[in-house]
């Protein structure tokens, strides 16, 4: 049940069927490729239903099954801890990078480093 994006697209199916380009719009920042692999695997767990009504234009969309509504419900205590704490896990994911920035030899630096010998 690994990977970044699958609670969101758990969360965002929650309420009902959904197609794939709605999906895509609703879990921001996943890239088509991404979707479609963990989407996949959501099916072959049994957490989802892919549905493909065999018209054309195709049309295919998505649904929670019972067994996949009961990870849904198991998330939600981890949502809710996301929400209450988002601030500080910003806060401290920006410190994080702040540092990471001010080492030598990291990310932007090499060229400063370079010019430098």
């Amino acid at each position: 049940m690994g990977g970044k994006w699958k609670p969101l697209i758990l969360y965002h199916l929650r309420s009902g069927p959904k197609r794939f380009g709605e999906l895509r719009r609703l879990v921001s920042g996943v890239s088509e490729k991404v979707l479609i692999q963990q989407l996949r695997e959501f099916v072959e767990a049994g957490v989802l239903v892919r549905r493909d009504y065999r018209e054309v234009p195709p049309k295919v969309d998505y649904a929670v099954t019972p067994f996949g509504q009961t990870l849904a419900e198991a998330l939600l205590p981890l949502c809710a801890w996301g929400n209450e704490n988002r601030a500080q896990v910003e806060i401290r994911k920006r410190d994080s990078q702040e540092r990471t920035s001010e080492r030598p030899g990291s990310s932007g630096s090499f060229l400063a480093t370079k010019n430098q010998t």
